[in-house]
């Protein structure tokens, strides 16, 4: 039998429910706060992503799905989503039309990792995107959204944490302090911080290693070599998150694993998913556009991951539905009237009646049960003495009670549906 690639997941019912439901609320809390949807590709060039992430990055090195096409072009399927958005922006001069371009997305992404909870090889983000402005607000408003969308879903069990990378010159500055504490401890750093400390040095912040980690606590921290301007708006978005009431703390060890940001960088992470427990992260960009061949474009995003989220839902005992009521099951009491059955679905559809009828034939018994499985609040049986009168028998499953409908008034029947769902 063939199976399913190592690191990716069906998704079906009842699961899908959850998956609809969190979706639902993120179209709804990116709308009211004017965002559009934007759709790329699930492949790209290769290039994008290794200008825009970093050569240097774990992503571009060892994580992305790079294959060669037909053509003889390196294409990658897509890591994240915020180099293809600019791709985007850049590519058909959405900027030129609209000073700022606010764009939201849902869609899957592919890192071959080791699988894990909350970590596959096919995952899916949904995240935002503001580009045009440096305005402080955007980033308060990029922690904003997906602390909603999980004040909306009831967790409890997360929090925010929020650091600054200043600009360039200021991180530059900073590394240089870095690697100057560092010189004399890389000996005794693991393998892989020892190769960061060559390629990638903020990184050795996200090591695992209990040394690397004592390490790194002792170090110089990145706030006290920021600029004043990279201060001053770092304090302007602490102080709208403040006056929007969201608690957050400051972790001058969050790097984030992307070179392509600057300033703002932030991650809301759960308590209740084990080690991956980063549910969203991101932070500002305003070189990336530039980078990919662009004019300089200040930018502001994040990306939260969908199965880590419904994985701390899970946790804490939310999104546990009761089975969803079909409002109508049609039960034929005489194969002869399948044609006539069938036709009457149609028309209940037709009036936004979700309706269902049996295609395998089965005995009126084994209808009943499967209408008692999909949860039927009124079932319609079709045949019998009554279809000779052009009747048809409706019975309310909650109460029992049977009232018969000439098939000239099938509008008695909407309307008895829908006053039964308003009760």
């Amino acid at each position: 039998m063939i199976k399913a690639i190592k690191g990716t997941k069906d998704i079906y019912y009842p699961e899908i429910e959850k998956w609809q439901f969190l979706e639902e609320i993120v179209i709804d809390v990116f709308s009211n706060f004017n965002y559009n949807e934007i759709r790329t590709p699930i492949f790209e060039e290769t290039a994008l992503f290794a200008r825009g992430i970093g050569e240097s990055t774990d992503i571009v090195g060892k994580e992305m799905y790079t294959f060669t096409d037909r053509s003889g072009n390196s294409v990658t399927l897509k890591p994240e989503g915020t180099a293809s958005v600019v791709r985007a922006l850049l590519e058909h001069s959405l900027q030129k039309a609209k000073p700022l371009n606010k764009f939201f997305y849902i869609s899957p992404m592919f890192r071959q990792e080791r699988p894990q909870a909350g970590r596959l090889r096919q995952f899916h983000q949904f995240g935002g995107e503001a580009l045009g402005s440096a305005n402080p607000y955007l980033d308060a408003e990029m922690i904003l959204i997906p602390y909603i969308v999980m004040q909306m879903l009831g967790l409890n069990d997360f929090s925010v944490k929020i650091n600054s990378l200043g600009v360039p010159e200021s991180r530059e500055k900073y590394k240089a302090v870095l690697r100057e504490y560092l010189s004399d401890k890389v000996k005794d750093l693991s393998e892989e911080s020892r190769r960061r400390y060559e390629t990638n040095i903020l990184r050795i912040f996200d090591s695992k290693a209990e040394n690397d980690i004592m390490i790194m606590n002792e170090a110089p921290k990145i706030l006290d070599y920021l600029s004043n301007e990279d201060i001053d708006h770092f304090e302007e978005m602490k102080n709208i998150l403040d006056d929007a009431h969201i608690d957050y703390e400051i972790d001058e060890k969050l790097v984030r694993g992307l070179d392509y940001y600057t300033n703002t960088t932030f991650e809301i992470v759960s308590g209740s998913v084990g080690a991956q427990s980063a549910l969203c992260g991101g932070g500002r960009y305003n070189l990336l556009a530039k980078e990919l061949g662009g004019v300089d474009i200040p930018a502001v995003g994040f990306a939260a991951g969908i199965e880590r989220i419904l994985l701390a839902c899970k946790n804490e005992g939310l999104l546990e539905f009761d089975p969803y009521p079909l409002p109508l099951f049609i039960v034929l009491l005489d194969k002869y009237y399948d044609r006539v059955a069938y036709n009457l679905s149609l028309y209940f559809r037709g009036q936004g009646v979700e309706t269902e009828l049996d295609y395998l034939r089965r005995s009126v018994k084994a209808q009943m049960r499967e209408a008692n499985k999909n949860n039927a609040q009124f079932v319609l049986f079709v045949g019998g003495e009554e279809i000779n009168d052009s009747k048809v028998t409706l019975k309310n499953m909650a109460n029992g009670e049977e009232e018969k409908y000439s098939l000239d008034s099938l509008e008695e029947i909407v309307n008895k549906i829908y006053s039964s769902d308003e009760g």
